[in-house]
C-alpha cells in the first residue's frame, strides 16, 4: 500500500482528462440514448429500432463476455486483423450515429438544402448524409495508418454512445442483475483470473495490441508509404492518455506510458444513467410540466447517478494508485451507482415502479408525436 499522499498524482494532466472524459461520456451516451428514444417514436422508424434486454440476454452478457475473453486471451494473434475489420465498420457506423444529430442542426439553422441523391435499403440517402459516409470513412482510415491515440479515442467513444443508446434495459431490475453480474465478472478476470490461467486475463487483452491490416496488405503489395504505416493499433475498446501529456517527447508503445480505461467501465454505467434519465423525463410529462424535466429536480435519479459514476471512478484511480495493480472499475462503480438510485426511490416510494418498469413511452403525453 502506497502513502496518501500519492493520490496527487490523480491531479495529472493524464488523470484528470481520463476523468472529465468518462463522465463527459456517459452524460453524453445517456442523453443521446433518450433524444435516439424519442426520434424512434416520433419517426416510427422500425428499421432502427433498439435492442431491450430481458433476464435471460442478460445472464448471457457476462457468459458470452468472459468466451470472448478467452478467445481473445489465447487468439488474439490470429483474429486480431478480423476484429480490426470488424472494428472499423462499427466505428463508421457509430460515428455517422453520433455526429448526424448535428449535421441535422446545421441544416435546420441555416436552412440549407439537402437533395436525394438515391436510396439505400429503401431510405432516402440525401447529399449530406453521403459526405458524412465520406467524412467517417476519412476517420477510420487515418486511424488505420497513424493509429493516434486521440483518434482511437474518438472511435471508442462512438461506439459507447452508440452502443447505449441502442442496447436498452427494461427497469431496474433488469439493470441491476446486468451490474451484478458484471461486478462478479469483472472482480473475477482482474484479480482471479491468473490463479487458473497463469496470467492477468482482462490486463493481457486490453493492453494487446492488433496487427494492422492495412500494413498487412500494403506490404505484401509493395507499396509506398509503408513507412508511414503503423504496424500496430491499439483497438478502440479502451480509452487512454498519455502520462506526459504536456511533455515534448511521444508517448511509446509501453502500457506504463499510458492510462486507460475500457469502454465497459462507461457503457454499462451508462446503461443505467440512460435508463433514470428516461425515467426522470417520464414523470416530469406525467406532472404535465415540461419545464420541470430542465430543473436540477426534475432529474433527481440522473443527477445522483452520475454524482455516484463520478465518486466511483475517483475511488477506482485512487485505489489504482495507493494498491499499484491494476483495479476492477466495475468494483466501485457498481455501488456508486446502483446504490443511489435503489436508495433515493426506496425514500420516495418509486421503487417498485423503477424495479418493474413502466410501459409508458416517453412521448406517451405528446399527443402531435403519437399521430401517425
Amino acid at each position: 500500500m502506497e502513502p496518501l499522499w500519492k493520490l496527487i498524482y490523480l491531479l495529472e494532466p493524464s488523470s484528470l482528462t481520463l476523468f472529465l472524459t468518462a463522465i463527459m461520456v456517459s452524460y453524453a451516451s445517456a442523453s443521446r440514448a433518450l433524444n435516439h428514444g424519442k426520434e424512434m417514436e416520433r419517426n416510427r422508424d422500425l428499421s432502427e429500432a433498439s435492442i431491450t434486454l430481458d433476464r435471460s440476454q442478460t445472464l448471457m452478457i457476462p457468459i458470452m463476455s468472459s468466451c470472448s475473453l478467452l478467445l481473445m486471451f489465447y487468439l488474439f494473434s490470429s483474429v486480431s486483423q478480423l476484429l480490426t475489420a470488424f472494428t472499423a465498420v462499427a466505428s463508421v457506423s457509430a460515428l455517422y450515429f453520433c455526429i448526424s444529430p448535428y449535421i441535422a442542426q446545421i441544416k435546420s439553422r441555416f436552412g440549407l438544402s439537402d437533395p436525394h441523391i438515391s436510396r439505400c435499403c429503401t431510405k432516402s440517402f440525401t447529399r449530406f448524409q453521403a459526405l458524412l459516409v465520406v467524412f467517417c470513412i476519412g476517420l477510420v482510415v487515418a486511424w488505420f495508418v497513424s493509429g493516434n491515440w486521440l483518434l482511437n479515442n474518438l472511435l471508442g467513444v462512438s461506439l459507447c454512445i452508440a452502443f447505449v443508446s441502442h442496447v436498452r434495459l427494461q427497469n431496474i431490475k433488469i439493470c441491476a442483475m446486468l451490474l451484478i453480474c458484471l461486478f462478479v465478472y469483472d472482480i473475477f478476470w482482474v484479480f482471479y483470473s491468473e490463479r487458473f490461467f497463469g496470467a492477468n486475463v482482462m490486463l493481457s487483452v486490453a493492453t494487446q495490441q492488433a496487427s494492422n491490416p492495412v500494413h498487412t496488405v500494403a506490404n505484401s503489395l509493395s507499396l509506398p508509404g509503408l513507412q508511414f504505416i503503423t504496424k500496430k493499433l491499439e483497438l478502440p475498446v479502451k480509452i487512454v492518455f498519455p502520462r506526459n501529456m504536456l511533455g515534448g517527447s511521444m508517448p511509446g508503445n509501453s502500457v506504463s506510458d499510458y492510462m486507460m480505461l475500457g469502454l465497459g467501465d462507461m457503457a454499462i454505467p451508462s446503461m443505467l444513467l440512460a435508463l433514470v434519465l428516461c425515467f426522470d423525463h417520464r414523470k416530469s410529462q406525467n406532472s404535465n410540466n415540461a419545464s420541470e424535466f430542465q430543473s436540477p429536480t426534475g432529474i433527481k435519479y440522473f443527477r445522483h447517478a452520475l454524482s455516484g459514476y463520478a465518486f466511483g471512478l475517483f475511488s477506482a484511480l485512487a485505489a489504482g494508485i495507493l494498491t499499484r495493480s491494476p483495479q476492477p472499475a466495475l468494483l466501485y462503480l457498481v455501488p456508486c451507482t446502483l446504490g443511489p438510485v435503489i436508495f433515493l426511490s426506496w425514500m420516495k416510494e418509486e421503487l417498485g415502479e423503477l424495479w418493474e418498469g413502466s410501459p409508458l413511452t416517453v412521448n406517451e403525453k405528446n399527443p402531435a408525436a403519437a399521430e401517425p
